[in-house]
C-alpha cells in the first residue's frame, strides 16, 4: 500500500499525547525577545510541551515560510523574506540565555536564496560558538539542491553533528517529498561521513512503506557510513497533509531499532514520538 492508497484513520489511543504548554515561561519569553521561531511549533510537534518544559527546543532559522511543499510538514509556505541579520546573533543569546549546552539549529528550505541559507547558518554557527565553546553544535539541514559549495561552506565549520532526514523511501519520494531527492539526500550525507562529521538522519514510518524497503532504507543509511539515526511514528500535521496509512505499535519500533543496530548505525533511538531533534543531546551523549 502507497501514500496514495492511504485513508483517515483514527489514532490510537497509545499515540495521543498532551501538548500542554504548562510551565514553558522560559522558552517563550526568550523567543519573543530574541524574535525567533522554531520548529517545535511550526511543524506542531506532539513533543513540544515536554520539550519546552525542559527548556530545550530546536531553533529555526530563515524565516517561517518555506518554499517547498512536502506533504508531510507543518511548516506553512508563503512569503519568502531576506534572512534576518540579526538572527544569528539572537539564537545564540537564546542559547545562553537557556544554559543550552547542546543547540540545535534547524531552518526552512530556501532554494530561493543563492546559497540556499547556507552562509546564515554558518554566521548563526560562529555566533554560538562566540558566547561559549563549551556548547556542541547540531545542524538540521535541508538538501541546498544538492549544491556542492553551499554543503562545503557548512562542512568547512565543522558542527559537533550534521542531520539530513532522508524522511522516507524513495519510492514515496514522489508523492510525500516531490521537490527532493533520495540520491540527493544520500550524496549530501556521503559528504558529511567525509568530512568525518557524525552524520545523523531520520524516517517517518507509517506512510504507505513497506518493511523490505524500510529495511533497505536503514542499510542504506549504514552502509555510507550514517552514525546516529532516529525513527518515528508519522502523524499528520492537519487533513490536508498525506494521511497516515499505518500506526506502528511500540514493538516493531524495538524492532527496527535492533535492525539498524545490527546492519551497523552506532546510536538508533526509535519509538512512536520520536523526531529528528527529541532529546537530541542525550542522543548524541548515548544516553537513551
Amino acid at each position: 500500500m502507497n501514500a496514495r492508497q492511504g485513508e483517515s484513520r483514527r489514532k490510537p489511543v497509545w499515540l495521543r499525547k498532551n501538548i500542554s504548554l504548562g510551565e514553558t515561561v522560559a522558552i517563550k519569553k526568550s523567543l519573543r525577545k530574541n524574535r525567533l521561531d522554531t520548529v517545535c511549533e511550526s511543524a506542531k510537534c506532539p513533543n513540544i510541551g515536554e520539550c519546552f518544559s525542559r527548556k530545550t527546543a530546536t531553533i529555526m532559522i530563515l524565516g517561517e515560510n518555506c518554499n517547498r511543499t512536502c506533504r508531510f510538514c507543518g511548516v506553512e509556505p508563503g512569503k519568502l523574506l531576506p534572512p534576518d541579520p540579526d538572527e544569528p546573533e539572537n539564537c545564540a543569546n537564546m542559547v545562553t540565555e537557556l544554559g543550552l549546552t547542546h543547540a540545535v539549529i534547524t531552518s526552512v528550505t530556501r532554494d530561493d536564496l543563492p546559497d540556499g541559507g547556507a552562509g546564515h547558518y554558518v554566521e548563526t554557527l560562529r555566533a554560538i560558538r562566540r558566547k561559549g565553546r563549551s556548547v556542541t553544535i547540531e545542524l538540521l539541514v535541508p538538501d541546498f539542491g544538492g549544491n556542492e559549495p553551499s554543503i562545503r561552506l557548512i562542512l568547512d565549520e565543522r558542527p559537533d553533528i550534521l542531520n539530513h532526514n532522508i524522511e522516507t523511501v524513495p519510492s514515496l519520494y514522489s508523492e510525500i517529498r516531490p521537490q527532493g531527492d533520495f540520491e540527493r539526500s544520500l550524496s549530501l550525507l556521503k559528504e558529511v561521513v567525509r568530512f568525518n562529521i557524525p552524520a545523523k538522519s531520520g524516517i517517518m514510518v507509517g506512510l504507505g512503506e513497506t518493511e523490505t524497503e524500510l529495511n533497505e532504507t536503514i542499510g542504506i543509511l549504514a552502509e555510507i557510513g550514517v552514525s546516529i539515526l532516529t525513527i518515528g511514528q508519522y502523524l499528520p500535521p492537519s487533513t490536508k497533509h498525506a494521511p497516515v496509512v499505518e500506526y506502528y505499535e511500540e514493538k516493531r519500533f524495538d524492532d527496527l531499532a535492533h535492525a539498524a543496530e545490527s546492519a551497523g548505525i552506532e546510536k538508533v533511538f526509535s519509538g512512536p514520538f520520536v523526531r529528528s531533534s527529541y532529546m537530541a543531546e542525550m542522543v548524541a551523549k548515548d544516553e537513551i
